[in-house]
């Protein structure tokens, strides 16, 4: 209830933002039907409120009736008679109809509506309440960041900038494993393979020839053929991984520069769509700064890890099955019989760090600055030498953490880990935001120059492989988007620079590839497309991005013929509003441009970026009928010109954001 007391406007008797008028309505309608109830039948209800099927049933329904006739013991019809008899006025509803067998239907004051939305815009407060940690992208520092990761970091990325439109205080975490067994083999590789120095290495970085994150690609997958071509090599790795653990060695410090290189290729990477952070945690400090082993001290104690004595986990301490499945029987090994400390077990450490419920803290260091100004920190086993003092990080209320659907078994074991330590408040907050794989079509395929077999080309997608080096690069993904977006763009404006066509299409292209990565549900399996993210129809990027530029041109165009703006709120008055809104198409088409915060706040509740993505090309498609059945500029009728113009502008505006929302740019032109 905080946000809708925060918010600002002022219309219905109280001061909200023009942003969030209809969600206002629904959460209005929605305490008085919730009062009323109370009241009435003695019953708290958690009222439901939906959006009617068809337009001709008004605005708002309330199934209130249906959700009381079990309790009541009665029909639902007569219950909504009651209610519609003596739930009284709601500021903004000018009527409530009883339909079918029990549905209440309510109907906006339409004036008085948009007039709310007329309103000038305030800058939304503070975020303030509870402390929401979204964790996401995750990549480990061992190789270029991949398409894969551009779906994780995307779905991170919206979710992030969704929780803060409603209002609410996230920190964004970007966890670097750089101490795990994909770092490791990256270092064995060097090590024992090339037989490079640190010193060697580090020239390798320094090399503008060389595109580190791309050569490490490479090695990660020589390295990977070379254990199965000689499984004794294997010894490496294991060596690697404790020589990194003890920190003192080569092999340390080949970790420490190979990991802080491809960490800062990554951030440009993510920062090329658009993708920032505040903290990046490190699994080194985890381990350096005593985190797993306060936590390791914790789930003995509470009896949560055992130690096996025989069998194929003799000598390791494990979680058992029990606690955090139903359907397997193998428990989960939390530290190896050498001593060392599973993923997973420095998972649940870090998930207690973030909760603020292990006792200990990160130092921390100012890593850098984007070119925006904000922050980014990274995590330190030693206090700053600057004297800067950093962010309060961690000790959040409610966790997100972005990972793949494979890693669910894992992040069920990380939530038993806390309902073991008696965190069963924080477990519940836990919420493994899980999504499924990114492919590639096999068209996709051929135009990336990836060879496909006669049966892969039969396939509708192509899965891809980091580890045996099939794969997408990120950037090649991204400079391969932005070539093909500038093949258009310098056809369609061959008068501007090349600066800016390149700039543009860049704006297409992220635009392009992040609604591509949103638009599915996180249940589905992504075959990415050229052709298809970048079709300038249908429900993809450039079709919304390109409604935002119609209504920009046609503000464009008005200013041409020396015609400024209207001064909407003076001119279009309660009975001009009334007037123009009897129209049903006129109405029908503002109350879906108002509905981008009822949308946001509903894709928040089910956890889902692509109901924001359908929203925006719903909108996009609202709007093009709209530039298509009326001329704005050259309507004569000025009481209608005016209103034209301030639905345009409206529209621009909401197309704006919800595209801001989802992290994409609107271009000058297309």
């Amino acid at each position: 209830m905080l946000l809708w007391a925060r918010l600002q406007y002022i219309g219905f008797g109280v001061r909200y933002t023009q942003w969030f008028v209809f969600l206002l309505l629904e959460k209005r309608v929605q305490e008085a039907f919730h009062s009323h109830i109370q009241a009435r039948y003695g019953v708290d209800l958690a009222v439901a409120i939906e959006q009617p099927k068809q337009a001709e049933f008004g605005e708002l329904a309330v199934p209130a009736a249906f959700q009381l006739a079990k309790l009541l013991k009665q029909a639902p019809r007569k219950i909504a008679a009651e209610l519609a008899a003596e739930i009284g006025p709601i500021a903004g509803i000018s009527a409530a109809e009883i339909a079918g067998s029990g549905y209440l239907n309510l109907r906006f004051e339409r004036s008085a509506y948009a007039t709310a939305l007329l309103a000038p815009a305030e800058a939304a407060p503070a975020a303030t309440g509870e402390k929401i940690i979204v964790e996401h992208t995750n990549i480990n520092p061992n190789k270029a960041a991949h398409i894969g990761h551009l779906r994780n970091a995307a779905l991170g990325d919206t979710f992030v900038r969704m929780l803060r439109a409603g209002g609410r205080r996230v920190e964004v975490q970007n966890y670097i494993d750089n101490t795990g067994v994909q770092v490791a083999d990256v270092v064995a590789g060097f090590h024992y393979m090339e037989q490079k120095t640190p010193a060697q290495v580090t020239a390798l970085i320094g090399d503008a020839a060389v595109r580190f994150d791309y050569l490490c690609w490479d090695l990660y997958a020589r390295i990977s053929q070379h254990y199965k071509d000689s499984p004794d090599s294997l010894a490496w790795r294991s060596e690697t991984l404790h020589a990194i653990e003890q920190g003192t060695t080569v092999q340390a410090e080949l970790a420490r520069i190979v990991a802080d290189a491809i960490v800062d290729l990554h951030l440009r990477t993510m920062l090329r769509l658009g993708i920032t952070y505040d903290v990046l945690p490190r699994e080194s400090e985890i381990l350096h700064l005593k985190f797993w082993a306060a936590a390791y001290e914790q789930l003995k104690e509470r009896k949560a890890i055992a130690l096996e004595t025989e069998g194929k986990n003799a000598g390791c301490w494990v979680m058992r099955a029990a606690a955090f499945s139903e359907a397997s029987e193998d428990d989960k090994v939390i530290v190896r019989s050498n001593g060392t400390v599973t993923y997973v077990g420095k998972d649940i450490a870090y998930q207690m760090w973030k909760f603020g419920l292990l006792g200990k803290d990160f130092y921390y260091r100012l890593l850098q600055r984007y070119p925006d100004g904000h922050e980014v920190w990274v995590s330190a086993d030693q206090p700053s030498a600057s004297g800067v003092k950093p962010p309060a990080f961690g000790r959040a209320s409610r966790v997100y953490n972005v990972i793949d659907v494979r890693q669910s078994y894992l992040q069920d074991v990380v939530v038993a880990g806390l309902k073991a330590l008696g965190a069963g408040e924080q477990a519940e907050q836990s919420i493994h935001f899980s999504y499924e794989m990114v492919a590639l079509s096999p068209r996709c395929c051929v135009e990336l120059g990836i060879e496909l077999s006669e049966e892969d080309r039969k396939r509708p997608y192509v899965e891809v492989s980091g580890r045996k080096g099939l794969g997408v690069k990120a950037d090649d993904l991204i400079d391969k988007l932005i070539d093909k977006a500038f093949e258009e763009v310098s056809s369609r404006h061959a008068e501007a620079t090349v600066a800016e066509q390149r700039r543009i299409a860049s704006q297409i292209a992220i635009g392009a590839l992040r609604y591509f990565m949103l638009k599915f549900t996180r249940t589905s399996v992504i075959a990415f497309d050229f052709q298809e993210a970048l079709s300038f129809e249908g429900d993809t990027g450039p079709y919304v991005q390109y409604a935002a530029v119609r209504a920009r041109n046609i503000l464009r165009k008005l200013e041409e013929k020396g015609e400024a703006l209207p001064d909407f709120a003076r001119q279009l008055t309660g009975d001009a509003l009334a007037r123009q809104l009897a129209s049903e198409d006129f109405w029908q088409v503002l109350l879906a441009a108002s509905k981008a915060d009822s949308a946001v706040e509903r894709a928040v509740t089910a956890g889902e970026p692509a109901h924001v993505a359908k929203y925006a090309f719903q909108l996009a498609q609202a709007f093009n009928n709209f530039y298509h059945q009326y001329s704005v500029i050259y309507e004569e009728d000025r009481e209608k010109k005016i209103f034209l113009l301030w639905m345009t502008d409206f529209f621009r505006a909401q197309l704006e954001r919800t595209l801001g929302i989802l992290g994409i740019e609107v271009p000058a032109y297309m």
